[in-house]
């Protein structure tokens, strides 16, 4: 649904609602990135903010929590007093192994502290 914005002329409220089953039950992340980061990716959106966003109660409840926290993760990587530097692997889809491999390995030599998959690569077929 779309509504104006009252005294604003050429401003709209849009409103979006997603089905759940789009989404990996307890992955609040891969929901997050999927409706922020993708939504104010799009190129045509020139002026774009979000004003509220709702998640049923069933779904909040399939998250579990995160398996550790930034401590576990400061040992596990021997790296501590400060910030932790980290890239998100790109593109996100059609890198063979051995090039996927190729980019982790540059960004870690390059100095990176850790790369990750994508938010949306979640239970992929």
């Amino acid at each position: 649904r779309v509504d104006p914005v009252p005294g604003a002329p050429d401003q709209y409220f849009a409103y979006i609602a997603y089905e759940l089953d789009l989404f990996e039950e307890g992955s609040l992340s891969n929901l997050t990135a999927s409706i922020i980061g993708n939504v104010f990716g799009f190129k045509a959106v020139n002026a774009l903010r979000l004003e509220d966003m709702r998640m049923p109660v069933a779904y909040l409840k399939t998250y579990q929590g995160p398996a550790t926290g930034v401590i576990v993760e400061r040992e596990r990587l021997d790296k501590f007093g400060r910030p932790l530097l980290g890239a998100t692997v790109k593109p996100k889809l059609g890198l063979s192994g051995k090039n996927y491999g190729r980019v982790v390995y540059e960004g870690l030599k390059g100095g990176l502290d850790f790369l990750k998959d994508d938010e949306n690569i979640n239970s992929q077929p």
